[in-house]
């Protein structure tokens, strides 16, 4: 493979120009998003032929949270996807390219965050030699999508989830984006509420939703009855594909109104007027036996695939344990 460089951005001006847009988890657009959001800091990757063209780049973020027992804030780094690459690239070369941007990336965030994470590879093995030699470990993980251009999601509704909906809209819930400053702070308010008790689960800043709402990349939705907000999502566009990032409802406390079949429904129908392809699940959690969430979206109709994420844990000794605990 002909020479190239690699380096390392963390301000939007700095960037440099020929980045591509195709990917909007690996765009300069999502850098801008993440750089002025509280509690986050972003990590553009670039690898640079000798004429300057960019070949490859990653969008790697760091996310800080806290924690209140024991008390104590620290960084995760979190990327979705391997990257976008240059047309015309052979299967070795991309794993060459992205060889060498994990290695920049591990060496920048060493001693800086807890742990680094890849989710939503484009396929299981990509990036498996590369990960390994350089100390991570895979996570068997699920991820669910929705086909939407071979049928109208109304087909592939199973009969319990139409009736939902149906039961739902006939009580008089409705879904429809956020448009105004108070379907914004109602819906802060419920994603908030919703997972705090959730570690997992990340949940950005309000500048972060903010901008997303002001771009055309993404989309808010709450769900609302008797002018009470119980449910809500954000979903981002990217390509030909939706996303269904960030959702929250008071499924519990509303049991016969379904707020959580109604908002996800909403979104998909949104999807599929919009034109696009496919509709996926961002996080659909660990492949258990039992998993709530996963049982719940496979109604609308998608289709299971097992992958896996890979995790880096910055302490030697624990990352170590865990390699062997989780060996694939």
């Amino acid at each position: 493979m002909k020479d190239f460089s690699v380096a390392i951005y963390s301000k939007s001006g700095d960037l440099p120009a020929g980045l591509t847009d195709d990917n909007l988890f690996h765009s300069r657009q999502l850098f801008e998003l993440y750089e002025h959001a509280s509690r986050m800091s972003p990590f553009m990757i670039v690898a640079t032929d000798a004429g300057g063209s960019v070949m490859a780049q990653l969008l790697a973020v760091v996310r800080y949270r806290w924690r209140v027992f024991p008390p104590f804030i620290y960084g995760h780094c979190y990327v979705a996807g391997e990257g976008d690459y240059a047309e015309g690239l052979t299967t070795g070369e991309r794993a060459e390219l992205f060889g060498a941007m994990l290695t920049k990336l591990v060496r920048r965030m060493r001693r800086r965050v807890l742990y680094i994470e890849f989710a939503n590879l484009s396929s299981k093995m990509f990036g498996y030699r590369q990960f390994r030699r350089m100390g991570f470990f895979p996570v068997r993980w699920l991820s669910v999508h929705n086909s939407l251009h071979s049928k109208d999601p109304q087909e592939r509704l199973d009969e319990r989830t139409r009736r939902r909906i149906e039961r739902g809209i006939e009580r008089g819930v409705e879904t429809m984006p956020v448009e105004t400053e108070d379907d914004f702070r109602a819906f802060m308010s419920l994603m908030r509420r919703h997972n705090l008790l959730k570690p997992r689960h990340y949940i950005p800043s309000a500048d972060f939703f903010r901008g997303l709402q002001d771009s055309h990349a993404g989309r808010l939705f709450v769900t609302r009855y008797k002018n009470k907000v119980i449910g809500c999502c954000a979903c981002v566009f990217s390509g030909s594909n939706a996303y269904y990032w960030y959702s929250a409802s008071l499924r519990k406390t509303y049991v016969k109104l379904h707020p959580d079949t109604l908002t996800l429904w909403t979104a998909i129908r949104y999807a599929h007027a919009e034109g696009y392809n496919h509709f996926l699940f961002m996080d659909v959690g660990l492949p258990f036996h039992r998993n709530p969430f996963r049982t719940f979206i496979l109604r609308f109709g998608g289709k299971p695939v097992s992958t896996f994420r890979w995790f880096r844990i910055s302490a030697g000794w624990i990352n170590r344990l865990l390699a062997l605990i989780y060996r694939d």
